[in-house]
């Protein structure tokens, strides 16, 4: 116990000397949080540039105008004449959608014939031609609805009558865990936490391997007495604590800020996050016992942790990706952290319904710090063998 609390200290010494490791696990977490949290400062999509195309002009299209004109999604700063005109004006970026509104439109309508409403939408720009239809969507059924209910109530029905006919089905919408579809809210924590995964293991890929370049493997190994266990579990528990002081700028600084999170999830957050934080440690440390070299050991890290957001089923089902993407996304502790941390984190559920994620999370822990620990003693005993020989050679 003694030679492991004198490894954790000397490794928080090196942490904090040098650059290879304070820039990334003290200065990088920082500057980046605030970047993805700046980013969507304006938490959702609203004032979409929006056309329209009013061939009816009559008092029906002129109202649906108006409506549109007072959702907040919306802003109409254009007035066009052709289809030919609205692709180009959403070829040159002048708009993102355009509604067309067809000539004789009212008398289709009051004749009870299908009036073909037209919506345009720019969707390579997915989320905001998606938010664009919904405003439109709404608009242009309530709008239909209220000029038929009109009509009928002309014609002597009674209201609740005319509405039964004009309405039929009504649908109730609830909005759960995001209603108000705030980017914010929803991407950023996403966003820092896959983060900390490719910090958390380039980090700990470089704790200990790094001793070899720095030429300090013979000190360190003398510190533990040739073993690799007391060596493995002193910078483990060391970065360990660095992990958690990067979860207090999350968690009390960050997300508090810019007003993110659940904080009666908090504790929760933390234990997914610590078990994410152990299960990336052995990883790192895994590959830093198999690759003595660093540039391989760093290639190696960045294309395991690199497609973790998109595997990951954030941003896109896994079950819809192909089998082998599912199964890359399997070998990811990002994976099961994501399930677990939209369960207990954004659904505020209780820790047994994220017990199967928080078990995978452990199987990462407990396979890959043995391996690690049983390489490293492999390449501490041939590293020290080969600087023994090259010494007697001198």
């Amino acid at each position: 116990m003694h030679n492991l609390g004198k490894i954790i200290w000397r490794e928080w010494m090196r942490i904090v000397t040098l650059p290879v490791f304070y820039l990334v696990l003290l200065v990088v977490p920082a500057v980046l949080f605030s970047f993805y949290a700046l980013i969507y400062e304006k938490q959702d999509a609203k004032h979409l540039t929006f056309a329209i195309w009013d061939e009816d002009r009559s008092p029906i299209s002129r109202q649906l105008i108006y409506l549109l004109q007072q959702r907040e999604t919306l802003q109409i700063t254009k007035r066009v004449g052709s289809e030919a005109e609205v692709q180009a004006m959403i070829q040159r970026g002048e708009i993102l959608g355009a509604v067309h509104f067809p000539a004789n439109m009212e008398k289709d309508i009051f004749s009870r014939h299908a009036a073909n409403v037209t919506l345009y939408t720019n969707a390579a720009s997915l989320v905001p031609a998606k938010l664009i239809y919904k405003a439109v969507a709404e608009v242009v059924i309530t709008g239909s609805s209220g000029a038929v209910l009109q009509k009928l109530v002309k014609t002597g029905m009674k209201a609740d009558q005319a509405m039964a006919i004009a309405n039929p089905i009504k649908l109730n919408s609830y909005q759960l865990y995001n209603a108000t579809y705030n980017y914010q809210e929803y991407l950023v924590p996403g966003l820092i936490t896959v983060g900390m995964q490719m910090i958390i293991i380039i980090s700990s890929m470089l704790a200990l391997n790094y001793e070899w370049k720095t030429n300090t493997m013979l000190a360190l190994n003398e510190l533990a007495n040739g073993s690799a266990l007391t060596i493995v579990a002193g910078k483990t528990i060391a970065h360990l604590v660095v992990c958690w002081l990067n979860f207090v700028l999350i968690a009390f600084v960050v997300f508090p800020v810019f007003g993110i999170g659940v904080s009666s999830a908090t504790g929760k957050f933390f234990l997914v996050y610590t078990l994410l934080s152990i299960a990336c440690l052995g990883i790192g440390m895994f590959i830093s016992a198999l690759f003595r070299d660093v540039m391989l050991s760093g290639d190696t890290a960045l294309f395991y942790t690199s497609p973790a957001f998109v595997f990951s089923g954030f941003t896109f089902p896994r079950w819809a990706m192909p089998w082998y993407d599912q199964y890359y996304a399997t070998i990811m502790p990002y994976t099961p952290f994501l399930d677990a941390f939209f369960k207990v984190y954004y659904m505020d559920l209780p820790l047994r319904y994220a017990q199967a994620d928080l078990n995978k999370l452990l199987i990462f822990c407990l396979v890959t710090f043995p391996t690690a620990i049983i390489l490293f003693q492999r390449q501490l005993k041939n590293g020290l063998n080969e600087e023994t020989a090259t010494a007697i050679a001198h």
